[in-house]
């Protein structure tokens, strides 16, 4: 079995060596390299297709969006988890829009940290369990409206909530248990 080849990007040492640690620890990662900046880890992802990049974006010259963007261009089949430092919803939303598979904060235990990586590996989006928050599914469904609102109608959009969907969304955000919305 072929290794899940890993770039991680973090400028704080002491936080990618914790990843780094974590990860080789485990039989099935191999870390193949490590940036300091958003900037060298593009580069880095052009020259050698890692599988799984693990990227901090609070110090970053580009934003999380901008970066997954980036990535998923030319490699969308690439898994990206964002690190932040900490875990505010402004930030999660943002980073449930750009299409990262993950959003961890630096204080993850490195068992969190790995079964993060397990799961995108896997292909999961460990990030949708985020619409599951108030104050994330009601931004949800904010953006769209404001979307359809911009164009006019939600059927000039390339995605759309269903009736159903917006039902849902609602319901989470009114704060009702997810046992009760189904």
């Amino acid at each position: 079995m072929e290794k899940g080849r890993v770039l991680l990007t973090d400028w704080q040492v002491l936080s990618r060596e914790g990843v780094h640690l974590t990860l080789c620890g485990e039989a099935g990662y191999a870390v193949i390299g490590e940036t300091t900046t958003s900037e060298e880890a593009i580069d880095f992802f052009e020259r050698y297709r890692p599988a799984v990049a693990i990227l901090d974006v609070d110090r970053s010259e580009i934003t999380g969006t901008e970066i997954v963007y980036r990535i998923k261009q030319n490699s969308p089949s690439v898994a990206v988890i964002l690190m932040i430092d900490s875990y505010r919803d402004e930030q999660v939303f943002t980073v449930l829009k750009s299409g990262a598979h993950a959003c961890l904060s630096k204080d993850v235990t490195p068992d969190d940290m790995l079964q993060t990586v397990k799961k995108v590996v896997r292909g999961e989006y460990p990030i949708s369990q985020s619409i599951l928050q108030p104050v994330i599914a009601c931004r949800m469904i904010n953006e769209f409206e404001n979307l359809s609102q911009l164009n006019g109608t939600s059927a000039n959009l390339p995605a759309y909530l269903s009736s159903l969907e917006a039902q849902i969304l609602q319901h989470i955000a009114d704060g009702n248990p997810i046992e009760e919305i189904a």
